[in-house]
């Protein structure tokens, strides 16, 4: 599922679909459930998205081709009027009931659906047996959060056969909800479980008989979370299955800039280099990152970086991304660049002078997310002093406490943010 605006996720969604954001240097967001699929031998996908999916078309086009022999596919169905529609889908469950005409096509037994702007790695395979095991109608991912997360979630209760019995969508705090609190007795056996994690929440990731979920979807509710599960729950078997592992929302800037820069720790909790469940993504046969002269620590750098004389601390140094002499970085998620430039004075369409793509000479730059082909002139300093209030400025944004430059930004030389 990729079809929200990804309003939240914004300036970073203002020419792109959420699950088209690049992530981790080289990748995309979409890079994360499809990975998992695939490591699984699920291998026919479909991707829902509306907003934006001209780069997320591109992208999936471009990367999961599979072989004659695989018989699996990534199609992207965006929203599309027919004689029997003619909107937006109005929500998850409308969209999967929208195109349920494409999926009948593949006379599934079961559906999986997966949120496309979350970080994990997850056994789906063991997710789908479990769920054939139990007997369920359908089962849904969860993992313990504390109160305060519960905000955000829908929070559920289970018995000793991890039926779901009770569900409550997204409870204010104001709500008291401690009738829902996991039962003492049974928090040790919790996978995941820590002090605080009382509240058992769902993950937004189903397994879904095919049969349960047509019924399911014979009405006219528009959302899996508020509407379609606390239903099935009350007129079907629902089973929870727990989640052993990392797992991150990252639908905003703050998840997103903290779970990027957490990517580089010595010892990350979600980590790139397990072979095992490699991330997958576009093939570019880029040239490997050349160094002239600079320090880097607990940082990673990509495919076709050039990075001079500079000291780098707590980054992300995503694919093409030029940095020049003198300058440094610390926080800094850098997404890099789409290509390379020609030689010589960068200019406009109409004849004005730029900086080149990359950043220059003597750049001092904190907190910050840099997103694709920004210009950054020579002597910028970018939240080195501080970071200015929240809010839409000529050049830049600022999101819950990070200055996030946009795709194409142009920061002349000397400016300071």
């Amino acid at each position: 599922m990729g079809g929200g605006k990804g309003t939240r996720l914004y300036p970073l969604t203002a020419e792109r679909s959420k699950p088209a954001v690049p992530f981790g240097g080289k990748y995309r967001l979409v890079d994360i459930p499809l990975s998992n699929s695939i490591a699984a031998d699920f291998k026919k996908i479909y991707v829902l998205t509306q907003f934006n999916s001209a780069s997320l078309h591109l992208h999936i086009g471009n990367t999961y081709i599979f072989d004659s022999f695989t018989n699996g596919f990534v199609e992207i169905l965006a929203a599309e009027q027919t004689f029997t529609h003619s909107g937006w889908y109005e929500g998850t469950a409308d969209a999967v009931r929208k195109n349920l005409v494409h999926f009948r096509t593949q006379k599934p037994k079961h559906y999986m659906i997966l949120s496309g702007d979350q970080l994990y790695r997850m056994d789906l395979r063991d997710f789908y047996e479990r769920h054939v095991a139990s007997g369920a109608d359908a089962s849904v991912a969860v993992l313990p959060v504390d109160r305060e997360a519960a905000t955000g979630f829908g929070i559920l209760t289970v018995d000793e056969n991890l039926r779901i019995g009770q569900f409550t969508e997204k409870p204010p705090m104001e709500v008291d909800i401690s009738g829902l609190k996991i039962p003492e007795a049974a928090r040790d056996e919790l996978p995941n479980y820590k002090p605080g994690r009382d509240y058992l929440a769902s993950m937004g990731i189903y397994v879904f008989n095919a049969e349960a979920l047509e019924r399911a979807l014979d009405n006219s509710y528009t959302d899996f979370g508020k509407e379609v599960i606390p239903m099935m729950i009350d007129q079907m078997h629902v089973n929870a299955y727990m989640f052993d592992g990392f797992w991150e929302d990252i639908g905003t800037i703050d998840s997103f800039y903290h779970t990027s820069l957490a990517l580089a720790e010595i010892y990350p909790e979600f980590n790139l280099f397990d072979e095992n469940m490699p991330i997958y993504t576009h093939r570019r046969d880029l040239p490997p990152g050349k160094f002239n002269s600079a320090t880097l620590s607990q940082s990673i750098a990509s495919d076709g970086c050039i990075i001079t004389g500079s000291t780098i601390n707590r980054s992300i140094i995503g694919i093409r991304t030029i940095i020049d002499e003198g300058t440094e970085l610390d926080g800094v998620v850098c997404m890099g660049a789409d290509y390379y430039e020609e030689p010589g004075p960068a200019r406009t369409e109409d004849g004005k002078a730029v900086p080149k793509i990359g950043i220059g000479k003597n750049c001092r730059i904190r907190g910050a997310i840099i997103d694709k082909n920004a210009r950054i002139g020579n002597d910028c300093t970018i939240g080195w002093d501080g970071i200015p209030p929240e809010g839409d400025y000529e050049r830049y944004f600022v999101r819950d406490g990070v200055i996030v430059v946009p795709k194409n930004a142009v920061i002349p030389n000397g400016t300071v943010i």
